[in-house]
């Protein structure tokens, strides 16, 4: 479809370009211009959309996820890392299969698409049907291999990698493990030469708790960081999930291979793991994004609930209510979770640029008076402002309504699959 936005507040987050009012336009997939108000009858457009003043802007990408666990939302609150998953996730994973994947990877990209969520990258147990869930919701996704000592075997990983990239158009395959601490030495080092064959982005959790890093050190003499990058495992770039707990070496060595921080800090908070030290990847020069983690430790799929608290623990880990500014948030959830995604073409927009796009709703009280609006945003900002969201040139979400799928039958569904893993 042709679609133009016309009378918006355009943030396109390309750096040093302030917010103007002006036009995008959309033809296909692809963003063909953006600007100042100009002739647009040159174009056969499907809709043009007046936007009265609202933010159009690049959509949040969620650099960490696990969809798949709506179906422990609230089922396993109020414990600690290492208990919550070996005695109430590993367990109830155990009895799930890809059906139960595909379905509750729709719940959530629902939940996403209400948060202006247009890329996610999940790492979850059965990829193949978690894939065809976002091909078929229209949501972009990067899928994160998690293998680990429990499955599935390298045969399988490399199979994975070859044959769902390029699958699908909306969806990729990235190489990973679940963490350090579910994988033994001679597994990583026979995942490093998978990962030096095809020199690819690499993937991992990483440094969440002292205590992972405590034991890791205990085990090699080395962090997680460290014994990663001793393995090869670094060497194509790829991101950390979490990286609470890091030493002035780590932080060097995540600088010199490029690796994106992904931070994750209602999950962090909430299982009491700690808070990221933001404020020092900033100023090494370390990307940072955000992810949500997953809907049963965070237990929202919100990317406003992200940016507020990233900003908030950060200038409070500091006791420096200027640490962790609200534009370096913004491009924290738009600009750098591309980065972490390897998707060019979805960070800002630009003519050329893939057309991932959301509408904000600036008539709302919570957005009102208008003084700054990234701040508010990032601040003030919640669910009930995402007006629109676009995922390559679709509208999927629109004036609270989903016209991507049958609601009602994804929820039954999920309700089946919660009910028997119970």
């Amino acid at each position: 479809m042709n679609i133009r936005f016309w009378d918006a507040s355009v943030l396109t987050m390309v750096d040093g370009e302030e917010m103007f009012n002006g036009e995008v336009w959309v033809e296909g997939n692809r963003i063909t211009y953006v600007g100042p108000a100009r002739d647009a009858s040159g174009v056969k457009w499907d809709r043009e959309i007046e936007c009265g003043g609202d933010v159009i802007m690049p959509g949040f990408k969620d650099a960490h996820t696990h969809s798949g666990m709506t179906a422990f939302r609230s089922l396993a609150d109020d414990t600690n890392l290492q208990d919550w998953l070996n005695n109430d996730i590993f367990p109830r994973e155990a009895k799930m299969n890809g059906d139960d994947c595909y379905w509750l990877t729709k719940l959530a990209i629902l939940e996403y698409l209400t948060s202006g969520i247009t890329a996610i990258e999940d790492m979850y147990l059965t990829p193949e049907t978690i894939g065809q869930a976002c091909q078929e919701m229209g949501m972009r996704c990067e899928l994160i291999s998690g293998l680990n000592k429990f499955g599935p075997t390298l045969e399988v990983l490399e199979e994975r990698y070859n044959n769902l990239n390029g699958k699908w158009p909306l969806v990729g395959f990235q190489l990973g493990v679940h963490a350090e601490y579910t994988c033994d030495r001679k597994l990583l080092e026979d995942v490093a030469k998978i990962h030096q064959k095809y020199k690819s982005p690499f993937y991992a959790h990483m440094s969440e708790t002292k205590t992972e890093v405590d034991e890791c050190i205990g085990r090699y003499g080395m962090s997680p960081v460290e014994l990663f990058d001793s393995l090869g495992l670094f060497d194509y770039g790829g991101a950390i999930y979490h990286g609470v707990w890091v030493s002035e070496k780590d932080r060097e060595i995540l600088k010199k291979r490029g690796i994106v921080v992904v931070s994750n800090p209602a999950s962090n908070a909430k299982l009491a793991s700690g808070i990221a030290p933001i404020s020092d990847y900033l100023k090494n020069g370390i990307p940072v994004a955000l992810g949500t983690d997953g809907p049963s430790s965070n237990n929202a799929l919100d990317m406003f609930r992200e940016m507020y608290l990233v900003t908030i623990l950060g200038k409070l880990k500091e006791m420096d209510p200027t640490a962790v500014p609200a534009t370096e948030v913004l491009k924290m959830a738009t600009v750098n979770g591309s980065k972490s995604l390897f998707h060019k073409d979805t960070d800002v927009l630009a003519e050329g640029k893939l057309a991932d796009i959301i509408r904000i709703d600036l008539s709302k009280p919570n957005m009102q008076p208008i003084l700054n609006v990234p701040k508010n945003i990032v601040f003030s900002g919640s669910k009930q402002n995402v007006k629109m969201t676009m995922i390559d040139g679709r509208i999927l979400y629109e004036d609270e309504q989903f016209l991507n799928a049958e609601v009602m039958e994804i929820y039954a569904n999920a309700a089946k699959i919660m009910e028997r893993l119970r």
